[in-house]
């Protein structure tokens, strides 16, 4: 045991923990709540579940109870909030936090984990500040001792963000906004399929309150005709606007139209504009088959995300540490995500910020309330208004042609990605080629011109529609070089994992013998494994990722049935550990084996002990991850023959080899930039003396991590025939940058 490990073992003795959720459900509270019980028993503090939030706190009694490591188990995959939340009109007066302060005295704790929106933040801030004169009340009254009062002299407050609005400014993702966007696409998914078959227009109100991030995602990462958000009211004339949009997308040959309305939308004026108003307009004035669909609570519900179980991981044992660490000096903090670090924030001034926003909204200075959502939220609405309503130019002169394709596996995205390429490439007037089968169709001139409506309906689904193959370029370099003369081909786009970045390399040594090579070419990740360099997140990543997780959730339930059974769950990744360890954080596995910590027989003896302990508690299951090629030895046949010897007679052992499952299925929302609050947003990047501006961002992970659709890809101002370093689209959490090769 390492010097930390030891000092964090120690660093809860004697100390007292509370947590609470308060205020609006959101899917993955529950994974916070976990995070913080366990990691506050490994540091030998003792943790108290608060039952009802403030309301709980303030009743006590039963509400609050001390947790067990137990007690936490198979909360992961729930959604909602398992200690329950409620709102508290009692909280609100001081005598209701003089009974709370009560009840925390009397059982010891000084350290609360708030987990809720920015109303349940302030609360406890405000509890915090009168924390002194409540106990100097308490004494007073003859409620607590004098030695209670020393013992409890301080409280520390630390806030968590649980809201599926993502409306709390400081944190680029808030725990439940990603789920929340999964459930929209998948309902979106589903409208959209009966919508094409009767030719309908659908006019879809999701959540949000004040803020539209969740539409404005969501219309991202479906390719809605219009948006509406209360941050960027329509112009005085958008009902004739919308009316022309609607009629251009069905007479280019569309069966459907979406239409995405945060439920705050309001016109210039601060008048709001319901989805029964656009309803009636697009009737009246189109005659389209029209219907509304409300999502309301259906977007709370279901099983979180891989991302919003890994969030609320993450955040829950930030919190810990915080609370633990402070002092009576330490302000209020709240625990918010910059980039893909956990970081402590002043608790009141995102609190402040975030009132400003609202405050904004309502004397009608929109683009301050517009720029006070950050960075990523603007530039999510650009790519929108750019994709959504800039059309190409009529005329090509000057243009370049371009050519996309995808190298290597299959990942979800590849096509959103495709479609975003396509169609940035010809409103910038390009003529933008596609190639099918990769590399090697590029050789054979399987080569054809893509217009808009070739890539309509792309978005959301999975798998590679062009087809992509991991041939690389190096034996067919004549071909190639006779296709890029003939189809005058001035620029590449690749979209894929590792083979894609290998051929790119294969490309520029090339250039040495055939100067059509010369051209420049651009990168895009795209693949599962999320194994190539330069870049966090990959396209497709994430979408693997709550494949695996939903599997694990089912073989979890099957265990748990059967009582005493442990599963050994092999995943994709190469040598890269990414999918088995994330998995292994958002499915609470008990073990996860990757190339990248190499492990021994004695490793793997110490975790079957483990599972024997496990067995006599009452979790009587067992979840054990391996990467496909964590080592070359101690294979998932081994592991399993291991498991299974050694467990004889205690528990049995079932092995499950996930394979190509991982690859396909429905782009998610995404994370991604999508993680948008972090969603890989667009931002324009001069590169290379105007040769190539490239966006991009994430949609359903749009988000977040998450299948990360990319939603723009900007190939500018001027590619030139002379030789160019090739570039990289590489993405850290909150941004995109080019990188050389």
């Amino acid at each position: 045991m390492t010097h930390e490990h030891h000092a964090a073992k120690t660093l809860g003795i004697g100390k007292a923990i509370a947590v609470l959720t308060s205020g609006g459900d959101a899917q993955g509270m529950n994974a916070a709540v976990r995070a913080v019980v366990r990691v506050g028993i490994y540091t030998g503090a003792r943790v108290f579940f608060v039952h009802e939030g403030y309301q709980g706190l303030v009743d006590g009694g039963d509400n609050i109870r001390e947790a067990t490591w137990e007690s936490v188990s198979m909360m992961l995959q729930l959604g909602g909030t398992v200690i329950g939340s409620a709102r508290c009109k009692d909280f609100r007066e001081r005598e209701g936090r003089l009974r709370a302060a009560h009840n925390l005295v009397k059982r010891g704790i000084t350290n609360l984990c708030v987990i809720g929106g920015d109303g349940s933040l302030t609360g406890a801030d405000t509890f915090r500040s009168e924390w002194s004169d409540l106990l100097s009340d308490l004494q007073k009254s003859g409620k607590i001792t004098a030695e209670e009062a020393t013992k409890s002299s301080y409280l520390n407050i630390v806030g968590l963000v649980g809201s599926i609005d993502n409306d709390f400014c400081g944190t680029d993702m808030t725990i439940g906004t990603d789920s929340a966007l999964h459930r929209i696409i998948e309902i979106v998914d589903a409208i959209t399929t009966t919508a094409q078959s009767h030719q309908r227009t659908f006019v879809l109100e999701v959540m949000g309150r004040h803020c539209g991030y969740l539409a404005l995602v969501t219309s991202l990462s479906c390719g809605a005709d219009w948006v509406f958000i209360p941050e960027c009211p329509p112009d005085d004339d958008w009902e004739e606007h919308l009316c022309r949009r609607l009629s251009e997308t069905r007479n280019r040959g569309s069966r459907l139209n979406i239409i995405i309305v945060a439920e705050g939308a309001i016109d210039k004026n601060g008048k709001p504009i319901t989805s029964e108003d656009i309803k009636n307009l697009v009737v009246k004035r189109l005659g389209y088959d029209t219907r509304v669909t409300v999502l309301g609570h259906v977007q709370r519900g279901g099983t979180p995300s891989a991302f919003d179980r890994i969030l609320g991981s993450r955040m829950g044992v930030e919190a810990v540490m915080a609370l633990l660490e402070g002092t009576p000096d330490t302000p209020a903090c709240v625990v918010s995500l910059s980039g893909n670090q956990a970081v402590r924030l002043p608790l009141m001034e995102c609190v402040q910020v975030t009132k400003d926003v609202t405050r904004a909204m309502d004397e009608r200075r929109f683009d301050e309330a517009l720029k006070l959502r950050g960075r990523s939220f603007m530039n999510n609405w650009e790519v929108y208004k750019l994709l959504a309503h800039v059309r190409p130019p009529k005329s090509k002169s000057g243009s370049h042609t371009v050519a996309v394709m995808n190298v290597g596996a299959p990942a979800a995205g590849m096509n959103a990605a495709v479609r975003s390429t396509v169609r940035i490439g010809l409103i910038q007037g390009n003529r933008m080629l596609v190639v099918h089968d990769g590399f090697e169709g590029l050789a054979k001139g399987q080569i054809e011109e893509a217009g808009w409506s070739y890539v309509g309906g792309w978005t959301g689904q999975g798998g590679s529609k062009l087809g992509t193959k991991r041939t690389l370029p190096k034996k067919s370099f004549e071909q190639i070089s006779a296709n890029i003369t003939k189809f005058n081909i001035q620029g590449l786009v690749i979209i894929g994992g590792f083979e894609a970045y290998t051929g790119g390399l294969e490309l520029m040594e090339g250039r040495k013998q055939y100067d059509e090579l010369c051209i420049p070419f651009v990168v895009i990740p795209a693949t599962v494994s999320n194994n190539v360099p330069g870049s966090d997140f990959s396209v497709g990543a994430d979408t693997a990722l709550n494949t695996i997780c939903m599997t694990c959730d089912r073989i979890k339930q099957s265990a748990a049935g059967t009582k005493r059974r442990v599963f050994i769950i092999e995943t994709m990744g190469g040598y890269c550990g990414y999918l088995a360890t994330m998995a292994g954080l958002a499915a609470g596995a008990d073990a996860a084996y990757i190339f990248e910590d190499p492990f021994t027989i004695r490793d793997l003896q110490v975790n079957v002990e483990h599972l024997v302990q496990k067995m006599k508690t009452t979790v009587k299951r067992g979840l054990v991850l391996r990467n496909e090629k964590c080592n070359e030895n101690y294979t998932t046949d081994f592991i399993f023959n291991l498991y299974s010897e050694e467990g004889k007679g205690i528990f049995d052992s079932r092995k499950n080899v996930l394979g190509h499952m991982q690859q396909v299925g429905q782009t998610h929302h995404a994370v991604t930039r999508g993680h948008s609050k972090p969603p890989p947003s667009s931002q324009s990047l001069p590169v290379a003396s105007h040769l190539l501006v490239a966006v991009g961002a994430t949609t359903a992970q749009a988000c977040r991590l998450r299948s990360h659709r990319i939603t723009s890809l900007y190939l500018g101002n001027g590619l030139r025939d002379s030789v160019v370093q090739p570039l990289y689209l590489g993405q850290s959490f909150s941004t995109l940058a080019l990188l050389p090769f």
